[in-house]
């Protein structure tokens, strides 16, 4: 029996093992018995019950995906089994043997690792000191071995086959460096159950492939990973296997060759999608802004487009082309060294965001979390933040203002929640961005740019997003959409324009565009005349 603390389970008490002897065991596993198995996991939290039925089995040397809704489960499971929180029933075995984890450190000493969508690594630290902190090699005098911490990590990074250096600063990585780093970390564990949260979100596709690749030597040294996301074509490229929940309980577990997207869509949702983007025939308006010749110095060049009343226009690129630098620049978040941007027909003087807002103009940022929400703030706080001149009165803000405007849309984007006073971090990513949302919506804006509408939410939420821009555009309120997934740019947007490099070289109406075309437009190898 593998046990990490003094527990007890089904009335059975536990000892303590050593993390040698556990990892052992896993390296030991026979390929009959599932390397995980989780069976019927509860959590209650007071009232709420998180859980109902968290259920899970995975093999040595394979890929499983957890999928699921926000809110269908997996995160409560996922930190049960990182030994954050502890079961309130069911029964976790690794090997065969059950376990019960009592901390963190507990479920990582029986060989389990999470890598979550945001790394946490210590910046000013090497790439080495990340790897081994709290554990470093010692020589005589208790000091650090650097040179063997040097040799140890260079000998994960070959494994992984990755040519990272561990004596660089972790400041400055990229998020798919830092994801290698930590999964890195996690074979210096000899972790044996890897556990990647949202891995791919802010990857482009190359560092997307380098991480399949990673994932296809771990799985080769014996590991189990288990790979959770809502790019459900990233999921039927890299798994094996796939386990769907919903609301907070097991729905089915299928090999990825006896299941098709639609399947997938429909057990996590409960329910036909029939169209995730749907069919739509608009006609443009007037036109609500214009940004002529707007230049940031080494960030973007150059950039005009116009954008109608009534209609989705997309900024599409690969990561680093300058869209999200071209946004910030004509909201007034960045200063810009030339050009101008209109809202209107009246030219906005100076720039900032406050001009902009004044203006008729709203953005909801890619990071909902730093940049669009103070998480420590209760929603119907946060649901006013951008409307607090209009609510307040002698400068003092009533709360029943703010709980006024946050119920009404609530109720118009079907936000899901507890209380209004509970701290927007606990909501759901899907529901955060709803409130972000509603933030901007309340002040009824002219033109809404928004960053990335659906990164790291579920694909019901997504359709609920793409329903709710729809409607916003029917009412003529005008869009400026960044996406980097090419599905929801084909599918929602009427114009897409392309940035390479922080130039604006081609231009597609919806009848004429196509993944292959924009990105050849996105790498530069065909240019046009924006119009």
């Amino acid at each position: 029996m593998i046990v990490i603390g003094v527990v007890s389970i089904g009335g059975m008490a536990m000892e303590r093992v050593h993390a040698p002897e556990a990892t052992a065991s896993l390296r030991d596993l026979s390929p009959d018995v599932p390397l995980l198995d989780v069976e019927g996991a509860t959590k209650f939290f007071g009232p709420v019950k998180a859980l109902v039925n968290g259920s899970i089995t995975m093999f040595a040397g394979e890929a499983h995906a957890l999928l699921g809704e926000n809110g269908a489960g997996k995160s409560t499971l996922v930190k049960i089994l990182a030994g954050v929180h502890q079961a309130d029933g069911g029964h976790v075995r690794i090997n065969g043997e059950p376990v019960h984890f009592s901390n963190p450190i507990a479920a990582r000493e029986a060989g389990i690792s999470v890598i979550y969508q945001e790394p946490t690594l210590f910046p000013d630290l090497t790439i080495a000191e990340n790897i081994f902190m709290g554990r470093h090699p010692l020589r005589s005098g208790k000091r650090i071995d650097r040179a063997e911490m040097m040799r140890r990590a260079d000998e994960v990074f070959a494994r992984l086959g990755v040519p990272l250096s561990p004596g660089r600063l972790a400041r400055g990585l990229s998020v798919a460096d830092q994801q290698i780093v930590e999964i890195a970390k996690a074979i210096s564990f000899n972790a044996k159950i890897i556990i990647m949260d949202e891995p791919t979100a802010a990857l482009t596709d190359v560092e997307v492939q380098r991480l399949f690749d990673v994932v296809k030597t771990l799985r080769g040294e014996g590991a189990g990973v288990m790979f959770i996301s809502h790019r459900l074509e990233e999921v039927f490229e890299m798994c094996q296997r796939v386990t769907i929940m919903r609301d907070g309980a097991f729905v089915r577990t299928a090999p990825i060759e006896e299941i098709t997207i639609d399947d997938v869509i429909f057990s996590m949702v409960g329910r036909d999608i029939v169209s995730l983007y749907g069919e739509h025939q608009r006609s443009p308006g007037a036109e609500v802004l214009a940004v002529e010749h707007l230049t940031r110095e080494g960030v973007f060049t150059d950039v005009s487009f116009r954008v109608r009343a009534g209609e989705i226009v997309a900024l599409a690129g690969l990561v680093g082309a300058g869209r999200t630098e071209v946004a910030r620049g004509i909201f007034g978040i960045d200063k810009v060294d030339a050009g101008s941007v209109s809202v209107g027909g009246v030219k906005l003087k100076g720039g900032s965001p406050l001009q902009a807002m004044s203006a008729g103009m709203g953005f909801v940022p890619e990071d909902r979390r730093q940049q669009g929400l103070v998480m420590e703030m209760s929603i119907d706080s946060n649901a006013a933040l951008a409307s607090i001149t209009s609510l307040s009165r002698f400068g003092i803000i009533r709360k029943s203002s703010e709980r006024k405007l946050a119920s009404e849309w609530a109720a118009r984007l079907q936000l899901k929640f507890g209380r209004f006073a509970n701290p927007v971090m606990t909501l759901s990513g899907g529901n955060q961005q709803k409130v972000v949302l509603a933030k901007w919506l309340a002040r009824k804006p002219r033109l809404l740019i928004i960053d990335e509408p659906t990164r790291g939410i579920d694909i019901g939420t997504k359709s609920e997003v793409h329903r709710l821009l729809g409607e916003l555009v029917e009412q003529g309120i005008a869009v400026l959409m960044i996406s980097s997934e090419m599905p929801e740019v084909l599918g929602v947007a009427d114009r897409i324009l392309v940035l390479h490099e922080g130039r604006l070289v081609a231009e597609f109406a919806r009848d004429e565009a196509d993944e292959a075309s924009i990105m050849r437009a996105a790498a530069g190898q065909m240019k046009g005349e924006a119009r």
